[in-house]
């Protein structure tokens, strides 16, 4: 919660005083700061989107095989089941933890689309995309 003095014209004197415009282009960037700082979920392969909980088979094909796979060993993620719940008639389920693991192989992926776009880093756990990340801009292969 945020303290009350933070809303008052005084506390920011030189932002609010007289001159609105300027909170409002202050608030702006620190939202968009905000966005940007987060992991990118999603990412474009030519004209196709390649997000989160995709198949490992539906990105490859979508862009082509990787630079680089790194198989990365295991991960032990819980096994959650879906219960219904509530009174009869209404359609509720409850995300219930079964008390069970499984292992998941763990592997990661490049794939570099040029040197004026961004390489992505994408992981997948056990078949699944989870993760993407840039690495930077890509590279020119070297002819042979």
């Amino acid at each position: 919660m945020l303290p009350a003095a933070i809303f008052q014209r005084d506390y920011f004197p030189s932002i609010m005083a007289g001159h609105p415009r300027k909170l409002v282009t202050s608030l702006a960037l620190c939202c968009g700061l905000l966005f940007a700082m987060e992991d990118s979920w999603a990412f474009r392969c030519g004209n196709r989107l390649v997000k989160e909980g995709m198949h490992e088979s539906e990105v490859i094909a979508l862009c082509g095989e990787p630079d680089s796979v790194r198989h990365l060993g295991f991960v032990l993620r819980p096994i959650f089941i879906n219960r219904p719940y509530g009174t009869p008639g209404h359609h509720s389920t409850a995300h219930v933890y079964s008390g069970f693991h499984q292992e998941l192989a763990v592997k990661e992926m490049l794939f570099n689309f040029g040197p004026h776009k961004l390489m992505r880093v994408v992981r997948f756990e056990g078949g699944r995309l989870t993760s993407i990340d840039t690495a930077g801009y890509g590279y020119r292969e070297k002819s042979r």
